[in-house]
């Protein structure tokens, strides 16, 4: 096969070998058993009928398969991505109204050509503003969010929902008196199935055979004629194609959820393909994934569909299942293909209290509040980050997508002001010789004429004012002092403004007969003192390859009266 050949997605289905294509065949009914219940629960979830989750794991995990980098990435419809696109779309239209499920095939559209445009440009990286803290926060209470969003259908009680998502679950409990016997009965049922098949037979399809026990019972029972809610019809056949409804008002109320969709997506895609990359050691491109996953959510709204995402847990099955290429998610999708063309009456009498289950007992995984107290104890901006992230997120519910906007920006908010105040520490002579925190060490100071200190970061316009402040707070700490040495090994950059600020403290200090010198400057910084002429102002002798030999060179001049030992 050509160079050329090769670049096409069909190519690496086209040199399977038999015994990749029995894996691939195993992997991809093994997934289509959990992902056939999965997308009908997700479609709950995401506020649209059961079946636009079928035909979200259909031609959308097709498309994801063929043009992603990961070959066991499974894409379809996912917890996380059903959650958001409900609150985005909850503001700007009536819940079941077709209006809303138009503006959730308009959201699919604009969220996949965010992560295409993302792909093109190569800012794959950027998504990396994202910060693990504001992403855990924000998982785990989106998480809590998710299974409390399924009481109502569990316990078979109806409330309006308002735009207090905490205010709504608190009027479930209020009203408890009207708790439907039935649907509860089938939603703890569920539960303990679910529990049970995890516990004692994990490797069973547990999620399928609970959902198809529950249904027959509905079906034997007369349940949705006792008043338990169903799927109901499922509409038999492949999904219309159709071009998205395209609204200016709602598109431009829709695009920073879109936005945000496509970022959270592809964390989850991200998170999955770094996993599977480690255990198969299997190179992937996050480009390449991005316009995968965002060529995967257009063909989701060109199919009648809602935003898909990469799965977590279907693609650790994929891999498990030993799948070789991305083949396992065709054959998946071939098996949700025949459930449409022959399989959708015997869904009528599933109930949902069941799918409620199966979505609650999907996400309880993602709770993890150790990984917000590790952020905690790794830093304290980090545990602010997470925190603020995970609270608001609850505050915002069911507007979720404020949560993790509020983190970002917090995050961003505290690296700005690391960087505006880096580490500035006077040094002393620690007894095995090197220079070190005087105050850290309780060192006594290097000479009366004679400091040092150190400067940990960047030299950069946000924080030229920080670094000067502390020179001219030293400088007037210790009157006695004639040449000041500053410590550079942990300065890797040198813009305008600290080339600026150099030149006025330089002739500022030469006014009160202080001398300023640098040791351990980095190539790229001596390169641009050079360039700039700041070299030459500061004088060639006062800039030093090491501490040792400012020290040594300092004595030799006189500057000091004795060597520093």
């Amino acid at each position: 096969m050509n160079a050329w050949a090769q670049r096409l997605p069909l190519a690496k289905l086209l040199t399977l070998n038999p015994g990749a294509f029995k894996h691939d065949l195993i992997a991809g009914v093994t997934v289509s058993l959990v992902a056939i219940p999965q997308s009908l629960a997700y479609a709950q979830l995401a506020g649209v009928p059961a079946y636009y989750g079928l035909y979200a794991a259909l031609i959308p995990t097709i498309v994801g398969a063929l043009f992603g980098s990961s070959r066991q990435l499974s894409t379809g419809p996912v917890a996380m991505t059903s959650l958001l696109t409900a609150a985005s779309v909850a503001p700007l239209a009536a819940h079941g109204s077709e209006t809303f499920y138009a503006f959730v095939i308009l959201l699919a559209m604009l969220s996949g050509l965010f992560q295409v445009l993302f792909g093109v440009l190569r800012v794959g990286v950027l998504l990396n503003f994202l910060s693990h803290p504001v992403l855990m926060g924000f998982i785990n209470a989106a998480a809590i969010i998710i299974g409390l969003s399924q009481l109502p259908t569990l316990l078979g009680i109806s409330v309006h929902q308002s735009d207090h998502f905490l205010l709504d679950i608190w009027q479930v409990f209020a009203h408890i008196d009207t708790l439907h016997e039935l649907s509860f009965a089938f939603g703890l049922s569920a539960i303990v199935l679910l529990v049970g098949f995890k516990k004692l037979a994990p490797k069973l399809p547990g999620v399928l055979i609970t959902v198809v026990l529950l249904t027959w019972i509905s079906y034997l029972t007369g349940y949705a004629e006792l008043g338990g809610k169903v799927v109901g019809v499922v509409p038999q056949g492949l999904p219309s194609f159709s071009i998205p409804l395209l609204d200016w008002h709602a598109t431009m109320s829709l695009l920073p959820a879109a936005f945000v969709i496509a970022l959270i997506s592809f964390m989850e895609a991200m998170s999955s393909a770094k996993v599977i990359a480690i255990k198969t050691r299997q190179p992937w491109d996050e480009n390449k994934e991005l316009i995968g996953q965002g060529l995967a959510k257009i063909a989701a709204a060109f199919s009648h569909s809602m935003p898909v995402s990469g799965s977590f847990s279907r693609s650790a099955l994929n891999l498990a299942s030993n799948a070789q290429t991305g083949f396992s998610s065709i054959i998946s999708a071939v098996f949700v293909l025949l459930t449409l063309l022959f399989f959708t009456a015997l869904l009528y009498h599933l109930p949902k209290p069941v799918l409620a289950a199966v979505i609650m007992m999907a996400v309880i995984g993602l709770i993890n509040f150790r990984a917000i107290l590790n952020a905690w104890h790794a830093s304290r901006d980090d545990g602010i980050a997470a925190i603020v992230t995970f609270l608001s997120t609850l505050a915002f519910a069911p507007n979720i997508q404020n949560g993790i906007l509020t983190g970002i920006i917090l995050s961003l908010a505290l690296l700005l002001y690391r960087m505006m105040r880096p580490r500035i520490a006077a040094l002393g002579i620690y007894s095995d010789g090197t220079l070190r925190d005087a105050h850290r060490h309780n060192l006594p100071s290097l000479h009366p004429m004679l400091g040092a200190i150190r400067f940990d970061g960047a030299l950069r316009f946000v924080n030229v004012s920080y670094f000067e402040d502390a020179l001219l707070r030293f400088e007037r700490e210790n009157p006695a002092v004639r040449y000041i040495l500053v410590k550079c090994n942990g300065v890797n950059y040198l813009d305008a403004s600290g080339v600026e600020m150099l030149s006025n403290l330089i002739v500022r200090f030469k006014s009160n007969g202080i001398t300023l010198g640098f040791s351990g400057l980095k190539k790229q910084v001596l390169d641009v003192m050079d360039r700039t002429g700041l070299s030459r102002h500061i004088g060639r002798d006062n800039l030093f390859a090491t501490d040792q030999e400012a020290f040594d060179q300092l004595y030799l001049r006189g500057a000091i009266d004795k060597k520093i030992e």
